[in-house]
């Protein structure tokens, strides 16, 4: 993954309702919720809640798609395990190694 995609993700993870509304939306699983049960489950302001959902949509992280009258909102769980593995995938390379052997 490169820098600036991954600058995107966490960009709009950025902010505490954002992060608020992706952790509604990864508990909620593969099946989404509709806005208005975001915004019920959030207590968002639906103006500010579409704010919100734009923000995610734009880095990645969210997916959204029309079903009937209702759109159906879902966390992107590929991306999101990219971004962790991007973060994560240097973890502890500058840290000294301990020898098995060494008491």
């Amino acid at each position: 993954m490169e820098l600036e995609l991954a600058a995107g993700g966490f960009g709009a993870m950025g902010s505490e309702a954002r992060l608020d509304v992706l952790r509604i939306l990864i508990r909620a699983g593969d099946a989404g919720l509709s806005v208005s049960e975001i915004q019920e489950r959030s207590g968002i302001a639906p103006s500010t809640l579409a704010h919100h959902l734009k923000f995610l949509a734009a880095g990645n992280v969210i997916a959204q798609e029309r079903q009937g009258r209702s759109t159906i909102t879902r966390a992107n769980f590929d991306h999101l395990r990219l971004l962790a593995d991007y973060i994560l995938c240097e973890c502890c390379m500058d840290a000294p190694q301990e020898v098995a052997n060494d008491d």
